[in-house]
């Protein structure tokens, strides 16, 4: 069985004996380091100079300065810029300024396992990764509530860096919702495979392939959307609160018939082998490179694909539906953001 602890389990006074240093201010970056701050722990946050986050930052109360001189100054560093950039803000922001006796953090475990970070031998080096975009990680903490995190420890130079983490898991709230024992490597490899299986690709291609072929059925695209988008939220928000069952057990039996009946057509043998092949492809770096090199690169290939998919119909379609309806919080996205 799993390993899951919580606030009981967790010392505070740890992470609050430390200055702990927070690089990056997006979606984690602000609520790990404002809910440390609530939490009465010392922080700081590392920010470009033509960052547009360094201002929200400080409105929010928080000193903000430059990775070296955030390395120099912290006890434990956690790096939650991009995947794609850490590396390079390590090499030459954080690494010539990580003494033996700090601690290097992360919220997912991409660089440590794909070797694109090596730290020196006498640092620990540990991850906590919330299973929830940063903003719920700071809506949940301010309603006393909290979301799970996975937690970590790649390097344990101190002989302390598992109660460190999970003093820093308690302190951003996760604490409070559970916190799952794990290994950088088990984390980044079911996190990408679950990404690109099920909770982003998977799930993208089968609304756009369900959308197009009532379409070209000839079907109202409006009324396609409705079936193929709208209502998935209503399905997912069941399986969210009691699983496949609830789900089942909520909606009607035709629905629940056509479930078993059409579930391993669409999703059979063939997406099934899809799918270990995808996960071959991370657990061997095949998708790590393929990724760097594509970032190296400049992303063209990645930013074409997001316009593309950004023009597409069903996302045309999407939007004069959405405002349609007052109780949807309708986002536009425009075409290469």
């Amino acid at each position: 069985m799993a390993q899951i602890r919580y606030d009981k389990d967790a010392d505070l006074s740890l992470i609050r004996a430390c200055k702990v240093g927070v690089v990056g201010f997006g979606s984690q970056g602000h609520a790990h380091a404002l809910n440390l701050r609530d939490s009465g722990v010392e922080v700081r946050v590392a920010l470009r100079e033509s960052s547009k986050s360094r201002k929200v930052a400080q409105d929010a109360g928080l000193v903000v300065t430059d990775v070296a001189s955030l390395t120099q100054w912290a006890d434990v560093v956690m790096l939650l810029a991009p995947d794609t950039v850490q590396a390079a803000i390590y090499r030459e922001h954080i690494a010539p300024h990580l003494s033996t006796g700090k601690t290097l953090m992360f919220g997912h475990g991409f660089n440590i396992r794909y070797g694109a970070i090596t730290p020196p031998a006498g640092v620990d080096v540990s991850m906590i990764a919330p299973k929830g975009p940063g903003h719920r990680v700071r809506e949940t903490y301010c309603a006393n509530e909290g979301v799970p995190a996975l937690l970590a420890v790649e390097q344990d130079a101190s002989g302390e860096a598992d109660a460190l983490a999970l003093s820093y898991a308690a302190a951003i709230g996760a604490g409070r919702a559970g916190v799952l024992q794990t290994t950088f490597a088990e984390e980044t490899e079911t996190d990408l495979f679950g990404e690109q299986a099920v909770l982003c690709g998977g799930t993208s291609a089968l609304i756009k392939a369900g959308f197009k072929t009532l379409v070209d059925a000839g079907y109202q695209p409006e009324v396609a959307y409705f079936e193929c988008v709208h209502e998935l939220k209503l399905i997912v928000d069941l399986i969210y609160r009691g699983g496949l069952s609830y789900m089942r057990y909520s909606v009607s039996d035709t629905a629940e018939h056509g479930d078993y009946q059409a579930g391993d057509k669409i999703v059979g043998a063939a997406s099934q082998q899809a799918m270990k092949d995808l996960l071959n492809e991370i657990q061997d770096g095949t998708f790590a490179k393929e990724w760097i090199a594509e970032s190296e690169e400049g992303g063209k290939n990645f930013m074409k694909r997001r316009r593309a998919e950004q023009d597409l119909l069903v996302e045309r379609v999407g939007a004069p539906l959405r405002r349609m309806m007052p109780f949807v919080e309708d986002v536009n996205v425009n075409p290469g953001d």
